[in-house]
């Protein structure tokens, strides 16, 4: 095919993926629209219909208020229901809901429990943390007792501070696949930083490697045209969507897989920030400079990453063909020659009722005893990891969060901002990342350890999405982590003092956008 016929043909997909995100959109206002007008004719029509919904919001209220949820979240929507039934009612049912089926939960706890056994303990690898550092051997017991993913020695970690030398080393070993390459991300943009990956796993389709991509359809919704799938297929790459978008009541909508995970033979993996889309690399620049960061694994930890992706793969759906077995991915890679400290790469699953993403977060928080730094591209945050910044904070540890000085939501942005003056008050200092918008999702502390990974300090990724992240002890990665927020801090506009003693319009405001947070 002609280059120039590409072009057309990716323009034609993209605009295609364009035009079913507005009509999702739109189908779904069309459709809340017609459930509130349809309410409310009848509610004209008869007062029993008025009662009996004013009911039923009571009932989901009690409902709302027994969950396990923060009670910052549960308060929001119990706002919105008492105070509009029809219309809180109505978007609790279409966004509100943590929504799986009890067969889905079921599946994923089927090929968790046949692959999660898959993985060694890491007792051995935490008991000789524990002898160096017990505080974060805790740490690591935690993920291991609530997700099944163990800690691990003799893996080599690699910080990219920026997504395009993430993405160059990434495809350097793609070209050296000989087995199977698994690629899993939220966003994959039908554009040139994809095509360029793709032009290197049909290459290695041809020299028979096991390839498969995974991408969430949410994510993707501007980005590919509906037939993308079809035409990877086309060229021997095996696809799947995630949880396609269909406009309803649809009870798993709000769940979506924000993960990001490329794993190579078994022997290198990667994961971070970054999806495949030309604005993560600033071939484009809707957001001024996109700061973003990555990690590179070699090793035995990278089995972890494998089977994060085999879990999506195998338990999205009851009517695609399974693995038949795992072992065959599920490689014993030997120690890399270069390799520091402990690797742990850990997933977040929203059915399993375990918060393992905010409670690693605030076990950061926790553990520090000289700075603890974050660096998240939405801060909408439960009341109890506000309280775990602020104590960590009193007791004099040096806590600083940097936020994006350019938003790519605004009203994401502001909702973010509300959620300053919390903070500074008891003593968290804030920044802005002035050049653009910073995508990066890490934590570090005292020199020794940090995280990187997908997930936000925001409530989705907390407590709605599937998520992955990692955390790292004791090795140059930490402190390359250390010197890029020291590069951000620099980038930065503190505004601590800004939100230190707000006025009263600007406290109403944020009060008012707090209650809008389970939305965002």
């Amino acid at each position: 095919m002609s280059s120039n016929a590409t072009t057309i043909e990716t323009e034609a997909s993209v605009k295609n993926g364009v035009k079913r995100a507005a009509f999702a959109g739109i189908a779904i206002v069309l459709e809340l629209a017609f459930i509130l007008v349809m309410n409310l004719k009848f509610a004209e029509q008869a007062e029993w219909v008025a009662i009996i919904t004013r009911l039923l919001a009571a009932l989901l209220v009690l409902v709302i208020y027994s969950t396990n949820e923060p009670s910052s979240i549960k308060m929001s929507w119990i706002i919105f229901i008492m105070a509009m039934p029809i219309f809180g009612v109505t978007l609790f049912l279409l966004v509100g809901l943590n929504g799986h089926t009890h067969a889905m939960r079921k599946r994923y706890e089927r090929v968790d429990t046949r692959l999660l056994s898959l993985l060694p303990t890491g007792e051995d690898a935490t008991a000789r943390l524990a002898e160096l550092d017990n505080r974060a051997a805790n740490i690591t017991r935690y993920v291991r007792n609530t997700s099944g993913y163990p800690l691990f020695e003799d893996t080599a970690i690699t910080y990219y501070d920026d997504a395009a030398k993430g993405i160059e080393a990434q495809k350097l070993d793609l070209q050296k696949a000989e087995k199977f390459i698994f690629m899993e991300y939220h966003a994959i943009e039908d554009a040139e930083s994809w095509h360029a990956i793709q032009r290197i796993l049909e290459d290695r389709v041809a020299a028979g490697v096991d390839v498969r991509v995974f991408y969430d359809d949410m994510g993707s919704l501007g980005f590919v045209n509906t037939d993308f799938v079809d035409r990877l297929d086309t060229v021997g790459i095996k696809a799947k969507v995630f949880n396609p978008f269909m406009p309803g009541l649809n009870l798993f909508l709000n769940n979506r897989d924000h993960r990001k995970v490329t794993v190579i033979d078994g022997l290198v993996g990667y994961t971070g920030g970054y999806n495949i889309a030309n604005e993560y690399f600033n071939i484009t620049h809707p957001f001024g400079h996109w700061k973003d960061t990555g990690i590179r694994l070699e090793g035995k930890a990278v089995k972890s990453l494998t089977a994060i992706f085999l879990e999506m793969w195998n338990a999205v759906s009851d009517s695609d063909v399974d693995d038949v077995s795992y072992r065959p991915f599920m490689i014993n890679a030997p120690s890399a020659p270069d390799a520091q400290g402990f690797v742990m790469p850990y997933a977040d699953n929203p059915m399993d009722d375990q918060m393992v993403g905010e409670d690693v977060y605030i076990s950061v928080a926790e553990y520090a005893q000289d700075y603890a730094w974050y660096v998240t591209p939405y801060l909408i945050i439960t009341d109890e990891m506000t309280h775990a910044l602020g104590l960590a904070a009193k007791r004099g540890v040096d806590v600083r969060v940097i936020t994006p000085g350019i938003p790519d939501k605004k009203m994401v942005y502001s909702l973010t901002r509300s959620y300053y003056h919390s903070l500074v008050r008891n003593g968290v200092r804030i920044y802005e990342y002035t050049p653009g918008f910073c995508h990066c999702k890490m934590s570090v502390a005292d020199d020794v350890l940090a995280t990187c990974g997908t997930i936000n300090l925001d409530y989705r990724s907390l407590y709605h999405h599937f998520e992955n992240g990692c955390l790292y002890y004791g090795s140059d990665a930490v402190m390359d982590t250390k010197h890029d927020f020291e590069w951000m801090l620099d980038q930065s506009r503190e505004v601590t003092d800004d939100y230190r003693r707000p006025g009263a319009g600007m406290r109403f405001k944020m009060l008012f956008l707090r209650l809008f947070a389970p939305l965002m």
